[in-house]
């Protein structure tokens, strides 16, 4: 048992420091193949893993003045609707259109990670224009909607599967607040932290029973891998690390999808 969350710990924590927040993709495959934890626990103890990895990530990036707080807050706030409604209706789906979803999921941002590691040389703010790593704030209708929106999906999709959603809280705030790819990634790990922290306590509402001292350990292993993850990703070429993670998702997405969608087509559970 302890050797399965020694794995699943490192696993998580290399997969964080390495890829930053989209690496927290991983974590439900890793609770539930690994530790046999049942879908609705896994995506509720995912929010702890990945929530703590976040904040404690965040507080490096700050010292480096890489995380603008006031952004952060608001976006992540702006959230919390979205967080809370993916909390209940993930409570309502069945575990195999969950986890047929969450393959789904998988599948995209594997070929996010493929299409963006076929053009390195194009880094997305330059793609979208931005000037600077300090977004004024705008107050029309279009810059105010795009905001909501961005920060309501984000929330939406870390309530509903249980992950941080690095992989789309990056490009949000660099399309809606117009951020630098250094400075969405810092201000990317508060807004984690925050809709991680307001789905789960939704969880912890709905009664979502834990182990708490398996999920501390796991915790404190992915925290250590993170480190070492985030060291071994400065030697590593970024490419060559996309593409292997790519391919990583893929199979944990077809190993998901071949356990879980033929109950969809049965309409077993439904």
């Amino acid at each position: 048992m302890w050797v399965s969350v020694a794995l699943a710990g490192l696993v998580i924590g290399l997969a964080l420091g390495a890829l930053g927040g989209g690496g927290s993709i991983l974590t439900v495959p890793a609770l539930v193949y690994l530790l046999g934890q049942s879908p609705a626990q896994a995506t509720s103890g995912s929010l702890v893993i990945v929530g703590v990895s976040a904040a404690l990530g965040m507080a490096a990036h700050a010292r480096a003045g890489k995380v603008r707080l006031a952004h952060g807050f608001v976006f992540g706030l702006l959230g919390t609707a979205g967080s809370l409604a993916g909390s209940r209706l993930s409570a309502q789906v069945p575990s195999h259109v969950l986890l047929s979803t969450f393959a789904a999921l998988l599948f995209l941002v594997a070929v996010l990670m493929l299409r963006r590691a076929r053009t390195p040389q194009l880094s997305l703010e330059a793609s979208v224009g931005s000037p600077s790593g300090a977004s004024a704030w705008s107050w029309s209708v279009p810059a105010v909607a795009r905001v909501v929106l961005a920060a309501t999906a984000v929330g939406l999709l870390t309530g509903f599967f249980g992950v941080g959603g690095g992989f789309a809280v990056v490009p949000a705030l660099v399309l809606a607040l117009g951020f630098e790819m250094p400075v969405a990634v810092g201000t990317s790990l508060l807004v984690i932290a925050i809709n991680s922290a307001t789905a789960f306590a939704a969880r912890v509402q709905a009664g979502v029973d834990l182990d708490w001292p398996m999920l501390a350990a796991v915790t404190a292993l992915a925290v250590l891998g993170s480190v070492v993850g985030a060291r071994r990703a400065d030697r590593l070429d970024p490419r060559r690390l996309g593409r292997a993670f790519a391919v990583l998702l893929i199979v944990v997405g077809a190993y998901l999808a071949l356990a879980n969608v033929p109950q969809l087509v049965t309409g077993a559970g439904i």
